[in-house]
C-alpha cells in the first residue's frame, strides 16, 4: 500500500470514529481535518467533496460489519447456529459500540428523508442486510432445522427489529436489563422458525 494510500486509509477510519460520534451530516472535512491534524487543503486532496468523504466512511463502516459480524457468522454450521452466531455478533457489535456497525442506525433516521447519494447508499446497505438475514433463515430450512413454511422475509424483518429496539435501550436510555430483553426476544423467534 502506498504512503497515500495508507494516509487516506487512516482518515477514513478517523471519519467513521467522529461520525459515530457527530453523524453523517456532522462530518465534514473541517472537522476531520481538527481530529487528523491536518489542513483542510489535505485532505480535500483525498475527498474532493463532504459527500464522497461522507461515502467513503459509510463505506469503511460496512466493511468494518461485514468483517465482525456477517463474515463470522456464515462460517458457523447453516441453520440455527448461522442464526444464533449472526445474532450475538451483531448484539456485541451493538453493546460494544463499535462505530462501523452504529453508525448505519444514527445515519438511517439521519438521511431517511434526505435524496441523495447517501440516502441510496443507506439504503442499499440495509437492504443488503435484511436480504442476508432472509439467506441465513432459508439456510435453515434447507438443513431442517427451520420450519419449510417461515417466512424469510419476516424473520429477517423481526430480527432487525430485536436489534434496534436493543441498541435504543442499551444506547440512549441505558437500560441494564437491555440486554436480556433482546436475549429472550430473540430466544422467542427462534422458537417460533425451529423445527
Amino acid at each position: 500500500m502506498t504512503k497515500g494510500a495508507q494516509t487516506r486509509e487512516a482518515i477514513v477510519d478517523t471519519a467513521v470514529a467522529l461520525a459515530f460520534r457527530v453523524g453523517l451530516g456532522g462530518l465534514t472535512i473541517g472537522e476531520l481535518a481538527r481530529a487528523q491534524q491536518m489542513s483542510k487543503s489535505g485532505l480535500f486532496a483525498h475527498f474532493r467533496s463532504k459527500e464522497s468523504l461522507q461515502l467513503a466512511a459509510l463505506a469503511r463502516a460496512r466493511e468494518t460489519f461485514i468483517d465482525l459480524v456477517v463474515r463470522p457468522a456464515l462460517t458457523a454450521p447453516r441453520g440455527l447456529p448461522r442464526i444464533r452466531e449472526l445474532f450475538e455478533r451483531w448484539l456485541a457489535c451493538g453493546r460494544d459500540g463499535v462505530p462501523g456497525g452504529c453508525l448505519f442506525v444514527k445515519a438511517a433516521t439521519e438521511f431517511d428523508g434526505q435524496p441523495g447519494a447517501l440516502r441510496d447508499q443507506l439504503a442499499q446497505d440495509h437492504q443488503d442486510l435484511f436480504d442476508t438475514i432472509g439467506q441465513v433463515c432459508r439456510s435453515g430450512i434447507s438443513v431442517q432445522q427451520v420450519r419449510p413454511d417461515v417466512d424469510a422475509d419476516q424473520f429477517a424483518h423481526d430480527l432487525y427489529g430485536v436489534l434496534l429496539v436493543f441498541y435504543l435501550t442499551h444506547r440512549l436510555l441505558a437500560d441494564p436489563a437491555a440486554e436480556t430483553h433482546a436475549r429472550a426476544s430473540f430466544e422467542a423467534l427462534l422458537a417460533d422458525i425451529a423445527t
